[in-house]
């Protein structure tokens, strides 16, 4: 009786585990700066949170200077327009009536650019308006 080898096919998994945690520490260093958008210091406030439950917010920044920067679109550190910041938002409230909407301002921002922002997102279509602030 002849005893007959055969052969096993193992799968060499070692370079796929360094593959994976490069991507893994690259993901770690690139996610909190993806993540920050505009600079600005919000006002520090005690203020309720959004429910956990609810939808994605869409996100009008005001910065110090008075511009506006949006979460939606392709560039979303280049400064908009009133009618960009008007049309974006029409668009989404038009596809998903419930979406809520949040003015983020920098403390240091002009009051009249903070007006402005609440009054383009009214004259779009918004009917509540909430306020981002930081907890103290």
């Amino acid at each position: 009786m002849s005893k007959k080898r055969r052969a096993v096919a193992e799968i060499n998994v070692v370079p796929y585990i360094d593959v994976m945690l490069v991507l893994l520490i690259i993901f770690m260093i690139t996610a909190p700066i993806v993540q920050q958008g505009v600079e600005i210091e919000l006002p520090q406030l005690a203020a309720n949170s959004l429910p956990p439950d609810q939808q994605e917010p869409v996100i009008l920044t005001v910065s110090k200077t008075g511009e506006y920067y949006l979460n939606i679109g392709d560039n979303l550190k280049k400064p908009v327009s009133n009618e960009t910041v008007t049309q974006r938002i029409a668009l989404v409230l038009k596809q998903k009536p419930q979406t809520p909407v949040l003015v983020r301002g920098d403390k240091d921002a002009d009051y009249g650019s903070v007006t402005t922002a609440m009054v383009l997102l009214q004259s779009a279509g918004v009917e509540k308006v909430g306020l981002m602030t930081e907890q103290p």
